[in-house]
């Protein structure tokens, strides 16, 4: 009996039929980028890139062109760029190894600068939007901080088809380590570092954090930045910070703000006092699921300012930065390396989350148009669904994506997320008070709330 091999599907090879270019889209992304290339212009030029064929404009149409397009490589972007063009391209004859060459050399930290001369744009429009209701907790939290950062890392795929350039690295060596900051309230990426050392720990990332945050910002940490002199610095610094506590750790209470049968919240000493591990007062909150206990620690020592459940739920959203992982590993590709080389892999690094950006703003503008939480819409559903509103806009049913995604009769593509658990109310009382026998997580619930939507991770 034969037995079949195991294979990686992330490097699985990829289709070689590319989407078809809808201008209505091509036309909103060019008057996206174009700004933000324009101002890097200047800055091509005092790297001492000549204004040839293959410019700044041309490599960042390419790039979203790979990723928007799902095309399956360079072969098939030169035969699209010589008949068609793509984006704000016109039809180019480029040679195959001229662009590969281009990918290998075209400097990544262009790439950087137009995705962050992109994001204040795309803040700007989410912040004119009003009618898309924001997550309690994140609303009651913002009274009190500036902002809400989620902090991780992610380590990309096995390079397995090396060019001449890495010939000498072992056969499936990972590709390196990206660390990640998104804003939990615009779900917008702020910040992005690459390591080449795909098993460098999270606290190589500390000193890029600590220089990146400004006071009043609330951070959400996993359990890789468990360091008790990077808390110490985040606190004397004016930042906060909420993760969760070590199995076995050693602790100190101090003071009892609340205990009961589901929720305890106090305030506790960590640390031996040495100059690795200093001692530090934190609070430690408890929350009952059923027979397990789900721990929080959090450096706002007061429950006034951050009540123990809001600290839950804003701990639970943690999970949004790996649904953007998610996203541009497995949706946007990035977990399918188009090259051995490490320019290259930055290069795509900065170009799948620059798309992703654009898709973010996207499914915010539909939830607005809906007047739903950005949390009920599917960004995997919307970049699937763009195929189906080029067809509708070339048989002259629809001109606009958000429009189209909006519409009731297109709620078959599946963008709004369905309902799936029963709504329910925040407690945002700094000390609650419990029934012994309660087996609510987080919540109680709210009497006149009907249904909303799952995102437990």
């Amino acid at each position: 009996m034969s037995v079949s091999r195991k294979t990686n599907r992330d490097h699985a090879k990829k289709t070689a039929r590319p989407m078809v270019e809808d201008q209505v889209i091509a036309s909103q992304l060019e008057a996206l980028l174009t700004p933000a290339i324009t101002t890097q212009e200047n800055y091509y030029r005092q790297l001492g890139l000549r204004d040839r064929i293959l410019n700044l404009p041309l490599m960042v149409a390419a790039v979203l062109t790979l990723l928007w397009r799902d095309v399956a490589g360079v072969r098939e972007l030169t035969r699209m760029l010589a008949r068609d063009g793509f984006l704000w391209c016109q039809p180019t004859q480029v040679s195959q190894q001229a662009i590969s060459q281009r990918f290998l050399s075209f400097p990544a930290q262009l790439f950087e600068k137009v995705f962050k001369d992109l994001l204040p744009s795309l803040s700007t429009a989410w912040h004119s939007r009003n009618c898309r209701p924001l997550p309690e907790s994140i609303q009651f939290t913002l009274d009190k901080f500036d902002r809400i950062w989620i902090v991780d890392s992610s380590t990309l795929e096995a390079l397995f088809c090396k060019l001449n350039s890495l010939k000498d690295v072992p056969q499936g060596q990972l590709a390196g380590k990206m660390g990640i900051v998104v804003d939990l309230m615009t779900r917008l990426p702020v910040e992005i570092w690459f390591q080449e050392n795909p098993r460098a720990s999270d606290t190589k990332l500390e000193a890029d954090i600590l220089n990146r945050v400004t006071a009043k910002t609330l951070l959400l940490l996993d359990r890789g930045f468990y360091h008790f002199r990077f808390w110490q610095q985040l606190i004397e610094q004016d930042v906060h910070f909420i993760t969760r506590l070590k199995k076995g750790a050693s602790i100190k209470v101090e003071q009892v703000f609340t205990e009961g049968y589901a929720l305890r919240d106090r305030l506790i000493r960590l640390g031996s006092g040495t100059k690795k591990t200093p001692e530090i007062t934190l609070r430690l909150i408890e929350v009952r699921s059923g027979k397990t206990w789900h721990s929080y620690l959090t450096s706002v020592l007061e429950p006034t300012v951050l009540p123990p459940y809001v600290v839950a739920d804003l701990y639970r959203r943690r999970w949004r930065i790996e649904e953007a992982f998610n996203t541009v590993k497995r949706l946007l590709g990035l977990s399918y390396l188009w090259t051995g080389s490490l320019n290259g892999i930055q290069l795509q690094i900065w170009g799948t989350w620059l798309f992703y950006a654009v898709l973010v703003d996207l499914g915010d503008a539909v939830a607005e148009e809906l007047s739903l939480p950005f949390d009920r819409i599917s960004l995997e559903m919307i970049y699937r669904g763009l195929y189906h509103f080029s067809i509708a806009r070339q048989k002259g049913q629809s001109t606009d994506p958000i429009k189209y995604f909006s519409a009731p009769e297109n709620q078959d593509l599946g963008v709004v997320k369905q309902l799936r658990k029963p709504n329910v109310k925040l407690i945002v009382a700094p000390f609650p008070e419990h029934q012994r026998g309660s087996d609510q997580f987080f919540f109680q619930p709210h009497p006149r709330s009907p249904l909303t939507t799952g995102t437990q991770p």
